[in-house]
């Protein structure tokens, strides 16, 4: 709220600013008071068609816009230098208070002003004119040194860059095997913000270019204030059942980071860390500092949609199953297996291995335990050679603690059989009972903004007692495809729509292993990243 009332203020003082300013350059100064007409005034004034502000109405370029309106606006006054056109977009208010109350002339429309001097310099160069044209040039207001060109195509280019990445495509890298085989580690996607929605941003101070930590693990990347409220624009497409999804980790508001990932808090109160007294020493010993993340600075995850709000899910031996039927599984699901090779691996042809593209877990003797598709389940039995391959138990070898973490709803999921659970869905009541809180709990306190508390066996959302809630949000679920090697929702719940960044559009780069020392994956460069 106080952002947007700094907005408020800061266009209040700019239509009073150009009250004074407007009989500078010839204009009644009421008409710097009205909304819509200040903003045409302006073009006129800097010598741009009336029908430039509508520019101002569109999303994203209205500020590339506004930019350039007011450096026009400075020269039409002949104030050229670098620091003038930085002040007058750093902030314009105080810039043009500033000129309004200077002795500085106005000297016409810049626009039309610069195309005149440029066109007297070709009209000097076809007459044969040479010491006019060098005149011309000599005293030329538009030119600029090579150290201020570098610098304002630098800025540009950072600017420019720094909003694509923040409101319509951002680059991101597949840091982890939980998409395997569909997105490979190693693999570097375009995701697009539009197709889901833009959403803007919600933190403002930050290094551009830069998620949430500086190079060389120096820290977080931006600062935590001044912030503006969550606001997403028209989405181009609904979020569908199998569609892949990044968005930031739902549990990433509190978080410890180690060199080789990081964990939230509520993994180190469900005991990530019992079995690494090294990480466990360094939280307790508070050289692992507790580091506090705004919604938009929380880490990027990508998995696979596979709900729709509304529907109940449930897992049942590993199959999917969305509201009684079976689900459609991706075509590269993966799942571990144990593959017993009687010669021994050794026997294997490396090479064969290197395409199968493994993700191996382990290997002992002639034994090895992978996650496998049914494709490279295919390709190692008709290899021959008396190939075996049995499931690994993988849920009782690495068991998770499942959401909802009540050992009354949850006790006995597991990555292969979990739920029934149904997914909240916008606008829909709930019955709320201490026997089923713990489904909601953090929905209802965190996602949604709401004072949760639980007393004497009573539940109290903003201080008034409550047997039911209602929705304010669309909820989603999302899975890797490599089932049995992935922390997703099975872990940490629903995906509320407000964490939602973008739809994976397709994969530009790809190296073997996430190692550019391994080789490149040439195939997979510009294919599709939505494919099931």
């Amino acid at each position: 709220m106080g952002v947007i009332i700094f907005f408020l203020i800061s266009y209040v003082l700019l239509s009073i600013s150009l009250f004074f300013l407007f009989p500078k350059a010839g204009e009644e100064g009421w008409k710097g008071l009205v909304p819509g007409l200040n903003f045409i005034v302006w073009c006129k004034i800097i010598g741009r068609e009336k029908t430039h502000a509508l520019w101002l109405l569109f999303p994203i370029v209205n500020i590339f816009t506004l930019a350039g309106m007011c450096v026009d606006m400075a020269r039409s006054f002949n104030k050229f230098s670098f620091w003038d056109a930085a002040a007058s977009v750093i902030y314009a208010p105080a810039y043009f208070f500033k000129l309004a109350f200077s002795d500085d002339k106005y000297a016409g429309p810049a626009i039309i002003l610069e195309k005149e001097h440029y066109a007297a310099i070709a009209a000097a160069e076809e007459a044969g004119k040479t010491r006019e044209v060098k005149k011309l040039q000599f005293n030329s207001p538009y030119k600029k040194g090579p150290v201020r060109e570098w610098a304002e195509a630098i800025i540009f280019a950072v600017f420019a860059a720094a909003f694509i990445r923040m409101f319509l495509i951002e680059a991101y890298v597949i840091p982890t095997g939980s998409m395997e085989g569909s997105l490979l580690v190693g693999d570097y996607l375009f995701v697009s913000k539009a197709h889901y929605g833009i959403r803007t941003p919600q933190t403002v101070a930050m290094f551009p270019l830069l998620h949430n930590r500086l190079p060389g693990n120096a820290g977080e990347s931006y600062l935590d204030g001044p912030s503006l409220p969550y606001f997403r624009l028209p989405a181009l497409e609904k979020i569908d059942r199998n569609d892949p999804i990044v968005f930031n980790y739902p549990e990433g508001d509190s978080v410890y980071i180690f060199p080789d990932r990081t964990y939230s808090i509520y993994d180190y109160r469900r005991g990530a860390f019992k079995n690494d007294s090294q990480k466990m020493r360094a939280i307790q010993s508070g050289n692992a500092k507790l580091v506090t993340r705004p919604m938009d600075k929380m880490d990027h995850y990508v998995k696979r949609n596979i709900v729709e709000p509304g529907d109940t899910l449930e897992i049942r031996n590993q199959q999917v199953f969305i509201n009684g039927k079976a689900a459609e599984n991706p075509s590269k699901i993966q799942f571990s297996y144990k593959v017993t090779v009687p010669n021994g691996i050794n026997s294997l042809n490396q090479e064969f291995l290197d395409d199968l593209d493994l993700d191996i877990l382990g290997a002992d003797g002639n034994a090895l335990i992978a996650n496998l598709n049914k494709d490279q389940i295919e390709a190692l039995r008709n290899t021959g050679g008396g190939i075996t391959i049995e499931d690994f138990p993988i849920a009782q070898r690495f068991p998770i603690d499942a959401f909802p973490h009540d050992p009354k709803i949850s006790g006995n999921w597991t990555r292969d059989n979990f739920g029934p659970i149904w997914i909240p869905k916008k606008g829909v009541t709930v019955q709320l009972s201490p026997d089923n809180i713990a489904l909601y709990r953090r929905i209802i306190d965190v996602y949604e903004g709401n004072d949760l508390e639980e007393k004497n066996g009573k539940i109290y959302i903003n201080g008034a007692e409550a047997d039911e809630y209602t929705f304010k949000l669309d909820y989603y679920w999302g899975m890797g495809d490599n089932r049995h090697n992935s922390e997703d929702s099975r872990v940490w719940g629903p995906v509320p729509e407000t964490h939602i960044v973008g739809k994976p559009w397709f994969i530009w780069f790809s190296t073997r292993d996430g190692n550019m020392a391994n080789g490149i994956n040439w195939g997979r460069i510009f294919s599709g990243a939505t494919k099931m």
